[in-house]
């Protein structure tokens, strides 16, 4: 079984990912990781590199292509990713939704910690983290409409959704897991 993660920026995607991973000793893959690292090795920002992706659809195909290919060649694994729902429709899609506000909460606060997201400039207040995020999830929203016609935040295409506004990760974990087990029970019978 795949299943793969998307949500709100902030919903605990890559917390609650982590988590599954460890949980069923499953490979968890990282889109947005790969996506920031391309950013880097030229000199951007995610939020740039995103902007560029709106005239330059090479910069969505790599990662795109990459987890397509894992969809073909793997199973039993945990995927995160805005497109991975439908670059790997066999697999069983969650979406984890939070309020805009909270989002930029738990993101500044982890900024705070350890800034290594490379997520965009001068993200110095929970104002302009959420000011950022709604810049990110419009350019998302412009890029995957524009090159596969598709709205990665449409709740139809998911199996089971979540709101984690007022949730603890453990909270939010036990969840996700309790379907996922459900999920699992039902493809050995």
């Amino acid at each position: 079984m795949i299943i793969s993660l998307n949500g709100r920026i902030g919903s605990g995607k890559s917390t609650i990912a982590q988590m599954l991973a460890d949980k069923l000793a499953w490979p968890r893959y990282y889109m947005g990781g790969l996506r920031r690292e391309a950013a880097q090795k030229r000199g951007l920002t995610l939020a740039e590199y995103n902007r560029l992706g709106e005239t330059d659809i090479s910069t969505d195909q790599e990662v795109d292509l990459y987890q397509k290919e894992l969809g073909r060649i793997e199973d039993n694994f945990i995927i995160e990713g805005r497109t991975s729902w439908y670059f790997i429709p066999h697999s069983f899609k969650i979406y984890l939704d939070v309020s805009p506000d909270e989002g930029a909460r738990r993101v500044f606060g982890s900024l705070q910690k350890n800034d290594d997201r490379n997520e965009d400039r001068d993200l110095l207040s929970v104002r302009k983290v959420k000011e950022s995020t709604e810049k990110r999830l419009a350019s998302d929203s412009l890029r995957y409409k524009k090159y596969y016609n598709i709205d990665v935040n449409d709740l139809r295409h998911y199996d089971f959704y979540l709101n984690t506004t007022d949730l603890t990760p453990e909270q939010a974990f036990q969840a996700v897991y309790e379907r996922v087990k459900l999920e699992l029970d039902n493809k050995k019978k």
